[in-house]
């Protein structure tokens, strides 16, 4: 599977540097970090991404009973690295049936985050309330991590977003009722720091919430 990179915020086509701009740029949002087309998962593929990333590459670790590696796409070229990661695992739900969960970790103002969120982006804004306890937590790179609900979004899917390592970290799962997934205090691991047990990762089918937000 090949294709041309993207706008993170709207998946729609970039011109690369040139005479006029030396970033991408995409019509409608302007200067941009393009998204890299998307590959089928496997350990070669996350390795890619894992080398060009400049933010963590998150990952529940070890992975829920039954869930599959099913997915990685970054956002960034060769000179700026990756400045969004978003990775995607399929597998059971708390309730039955299928559960897909795709973690985002991304600068301010990339937007890929919104984007599979469903919702305008760039970041969560005025949708994120944080005036209350946090609706999950979970422990990234070791340390506890809350999340809140991101509101007005897609009644398909259950949004949480939040802070780790100065950066955003979205969690976005689908369906809605799989959202239970993250009151379990899933422990997230930045691949950047795993060790060799990531070669053992269980890959399964490419995730379609990864290809089509």
């Amino acid at each position: 599977m090949r294709g041309e990179p993207s706008c993170p915020k709207c998946g729609g086509r970039v011109r690369a540097p040139g005479l006029f701009a030396d970033s991408w740029q995409c019509a409608v949002h302007g200067s941009v970090h393009p998204l890299q087309p998307v590959v089928p998962p496997s350990v070669e593929a996350l390795a890619v991404v894992v080398g060009r990333a400049r933010v963590p590459v998150w990952m529940p670790w070890p992975l829920p009973v039954g869930w599959l590696f099913t997915g990685v796409v970054c956002a960034g070229d060769d000179r700026s690295g990756g400045r969004a990661t978003a990775v995607a695992c399929s597998g059971p739900g708390p309730l039955g049936g299928p559960g897909e969960l795709l973690l985002v970790a991304e600068e301010l103002g990339v937007g890929l985050g919104a984007r599979y969120a469903g919702i305008d982006g760039p970041d969560p804004g005025t949708r994120l309330s944080v005036d209350g306890p946090p609706a999950a937590k979970v422990l990234a790179a070791g340390r506890p991590t809350p999340l809140w609900h991101v509101s007005g979004v897609p009644g398909d899917r259950a949004v949480f977003a939040g802070e780790a390592c100065g950066l955003w970290l979205w969690a976005i799962v689908w369906p809605e009722r799989s959202g239970l997934l993250m009151y379990d205090e899933l422990v997230l691991t930045d691949l950047r720091d795993a060790g060799a047990e990531v070669d053992l990762l269980p890959c399964g089918a490419l995730s379609p919430w990864i290809v089509s937000p």
